[in-house]
């Protein structure tokens, strides 16, 4: 999962810094909601106004890649397994059951009786067949497509060696029964399913009444066409402006769903966002203001979320390019940042400096490589490059999307490179659909990014760098990396398979495709009446729990 923003030894869940309320003041996001002369207050209805970072770039499931569509997708589309509000362990979803095998390679899933779409038409095992068809059709390009890869058959069928799609791992026994048949061992698979809507399915024929399956951009995605299977309708997509999730009649669990709508603001400023917030136009931002956290840890903690984040905010180097094709320039750079300055200074909102790839502590493993070196290091590191004291270093730029946080990031780093190596970059911002393009597209030289945790695995960090990998846009590619990937997925259990991601974390340290700078806190307000919210490593919470108290 791209974008949005920790460790020395620390575990993840000891970073938690959840603000308690005090009598400071009041919650600036709560409404005046008292009535005088002891009158009986008609009850409201129940709407979450929630910042959304951005302007999504789509709905698709198949297509999106980013936070700003993943908020949205969760309330629209249910898979076989769903999360606990509370911590995220697998609960059933469109499955009422399932069976394991006792190898761990063959899952039967039993879909409830009676679910429907939400046009009324039903669902059915077949539905997830066509769907994983689609998603691993090569010429689709999903860039999520390898989270399918589990299954037999499934990568040779996405990347064309394999083109009878009956011989992929995914059947429907009969309409209620779904079996998917892996080809190792994958203990985490129901993390995957759970959180990732890449395994939810989709109303494919309605999807193919808007064009081919196989096309991107078709209009069912649009307020009217999408039809869903979770517990929100697609109600309005104002581009620019609002998108409105109104309550799913016929979604399987509709009566523990509390909330009538959901309203999502894309604002791609912290400081526009702070101020409905501070004005009661929103009940929940999709971030703050850095230069604003110390105001509201003083007047407003009751508001304010500091809570862990399974996520890493790095900077990519597009190493097709020159002169970031040369490992020491990359290294140079990477030594030559203060990352203790950035998150005191710049991000202040108890973010960790990161020194590795892989998230430390991630269900029980922590990566052994760090970056180690000196600015004197990188000085020379450079000059070995052939750009002694920066001279000669071609005009480079720093691609990040829109946002006042991350510009502050990018102006302290382009601060440090100036002073430490004496280059220059330029610095570049463009909206989230055109950034995410720029990104799948390569066409940029250093980018702002991030990676917020899929499931909660190690394995989420590390596939991502593998050669051809859908979001692997660095361009960077190592045989070696490759081949202790396959070796960890073949593993016969976790403690081998994580000696293996040792020795890939310790390549991405010397490789550096990507420069680590901190590790991801959430940092937002929520005003007090929103109910159901707790905070999980993944920032997902399944909205069908959340209400507004009154």
């Amino acid at each position: 999962m791209i974008l949005v923003p920790r460790l020395r030894t620390l575990s993840l869940l000891c970073v938690c810094s959840i603000l308690a309320v005090s009598c400071a003041k009041k919650d600036p996001g709560d409404p005046a909601n008292t009535t005088s002369g002891g009158t009986t207050k008609t009850p409201t209805p129940q709407v979450w106004r929630v910042g959304n970072g951005a302007e999504p770039k789509d709905l698709d499931p198949q297509v999106i890649t980013g936070i700003a569509e993943h908020k949205i997708v969760t309330g629209l589309f249910e898979g076989l397994v769903a999360e606990d509000p509370k911590d995220l362990h697998p609960l059933p979803g469109l499955a009422e059951s399932w069976e394991i095998s006792p190898d761990g390679l063959a899952y039967t899933f039993h879909l409830r009786a009676g679910l429907r779409w939400s046009n009324g038409d039903p669902i059915s095992a077949d539905d997830f067949v066509q769907t994983y068809r689609r998603g691993l059709t090569p010429a689709f390009g999903s860039e999520y497509s390898y989270l399918l890869w589990f299954m037999v058959g499934a990568e040779a069928y996405n990347k064309g060696t394999l083109t009878d799609f009956s011989k992929v791992g995914v059947k429907a026994v009969d309409d209620r029964t779904l079996q998917i048949t892996l080809h190792h061992r994958t203990p985490y698979l129901l993390k995957i399913i759970a959180s990732h809507y890449t395994w939810s399915p989709l109303p494919v024929k309605v999807i193919a009444k808007f064009g081919p399956l196989e096309q991107r951009g078709g209009n069912w995605t649009r307020a009217g066409n999408l039809v869903s299977s979770g517990p929100f309708i697609l109600k309005e997509w104002l581009p620019q402006q609002r998108i409105v999730l109104e309550r799913n009649p016929l979604y399987w669990d509709a009566k523990t769903v509390k909330l009538d709508q959901i309203i999502f603001y894309p604002i791609e400023e912290p400081a526009t966002e702070e101020r409905m917030f501070r004005t009661k136009q929103l009940d929940m931002t999709y971030e703050l203001p850095q230069t604003k956290l110390a105001t509201y840890r003083k007047e407003y903690p009751a508001s304010l979320r500091i809570e862990p984040y399974l996520g890493v905010y790095f900077y990519r180097f597009n190493v097709s390019r020159p002169p970031f094709n040369d490992k020491r320039v990359r290294q140079a750079l990477s030594l030559a940042i203060d990352r203790e300055s950035i998150v005191k200074n710049v991000t202040r909102g108890d973010q960790q400096p990161e020194y590795a790839i892989s998230y430390p502590g991630t269900a029980g493993y922590t990566p052994r490589a760090r970056l180690t070196g000196t600015v004197a290091d990188a000085q020379r590191l450079l000059a070995e490059a052939g750009f002694p004291g920066g001279r000669n270093f071609p005009t480079a730029e720093v691609l990040y999307n829109t946002s006042d946080n991350n510009r502050e990031v990018a102006e302290a780093i382009q601060a440090m490179w100036r002073k430490n190596l004496g280059i220059d970059v330029k610095l570049v911002n463009q909206e989230w659909k055109v950034y995410l393009d720029s990104q799948h597209t390569q066409n940029y030289q250093i980018q702002r990014s991030g990676w917020i945790a899929d499931y909660v695995d190690p394995h989420v960090f590390l596939e991502i760098w593998t050669t051809g990998n859908g979001n692997n846009d660095t361009l960077w590619s190592n045989a070696e990396y490759d081949k202790l990937f396959e070796q960890a997925i073949a593993a016969k259990d976790d403690a081998d398979r994580y000696e293996i991601y040792q020795k890939m974390d310790a390549i991405l340290v010397d490789e550096l495709p990507v420069m680590p700078i901190f590790y991801y806190t959430r940092v937002h307000a929520v005003s007090s009446r929103v109910k159901g919210y707790y905070p999980t490593l993944l920032d997902n919470h399944p909205y069908k729990y959340i209400y507004m108290e009154d």
